[in-house]
């Protein structure tokens, strides 16, 4: 019974961070106002574009890169 209960708590762990270390987010940018957001979801509208590079680990990441990104800082 131990052993079990063992093994449940490490494959609950084990789940727990892989979810954790998949976090993806992206540089989007709308196509109206035509201004550039970080997201922790890939869009599904037609209304926003990815940019960039597509999937950034770090939200860090993406933020950093709406500032280096070309059509995000050409007004």
């Amino acid at each position: 019974m131990k052993k079990l209960i063992l093994c449940g708590a490490l494959a609950a762990f084990a789940f727990a961070t892989q979810a954790a270390s998949a976090a993806e987010f992206y540089v989007v940018r709308d196509a109206s106002t035509k201004k550039c957001t970080v997201v922790d979801t890939k869009p599904t509208t037609t209304t926003t574009t990815v940019v960039g590079d597509g999937v950034y680990k770090t939200k860090t990441e993406a933020e950093s890169a709406v500032k280096t990104t070309k059509v995000c800082t050409e007004q």
